[in-house]
C-alpha cells in the first residue's frame, strides 16, 4: 500500500468520524427534550453504522452505511400538569444518556486525531523522500 492510498484511508475515517460526532451533538442538544403532544414520542437518539469500503490503492476504509434511531424505551416522569403528560399523567423523556454521549464523543474524537496523525505521517514521509530525491 501506497502513501496515497493510507492518506485516503486515513481520510475516509475523517468524514465518517465527523458525521458521528455531529450526531453525538445533536443527541446531548436534543437530551432534555419531551414530547410535544400530549402521549408522543420525544426525540429519539440517534447512532452512526459504519461499513467498511474496499479502496482502489489497497486497503479498507470506512464509510457511514446508515445513521439509526435507538430503539431503548424512553425515561417516564410523573408530570401530570405537562401538556405532553399522557392519560395518566406521564411525560416520556428523550432516550439520550449524558454519560453514554460523552463517552461516545471522546472516542469519536480520539479516532478522528488518530486519523489526523496518520495523515500528517504520511505527509511527512512525502516530503522526507522528496528531500532524500534532491
Amino acid at each position: 500500500m501506497d502513501l496515497t492510498a493510507a492518506t485516503q484511508i486515513s481520510a475516509t475515517g475523517l468524514k465518517a468520524q465527523s458525521l458521528r460526532m455531529r450526531v453525538i451533538a445533536e443527541n446531548l442538544a436534543n437530551s432534555d427534550s419531551i414530547a410535544r403532544t400530549a402521549g408522543g414520542d420525544p426525540y429519539r437518539r440517534k447512532m452512526v453504522v459504519f461499513r467498511p469500503t474496499h479502496m482502489d490503492g489497497g486497503g479498507d476504509g470506512v464509510e457511514v452505511q446508515s445513521v439509526v434511531r435507538d430503539r431503548t424505551a424512553f425515561e417516564r416522569s410523573y408530570q401530570p400538569g405537562s401538556p405532553a403528560a399522557d392519560a395518566r399523567g406521564y411525560v416520556l423523556k428523550a432516550n439520550v444518556n449524558g454519560l453514554v454521549e460523552a463517552a461516545d464523543m471522546r472516542s469519536a474524537q480520539r479516532s478522528y486525531e488518530a486519523n489526523v496523525n496518520a495523515i500528517e505521517a504520511a505527509r511527512a514521509m512525502t516530503l522526507r523522500t522528496i528531500d532524500l530525491i534532491k
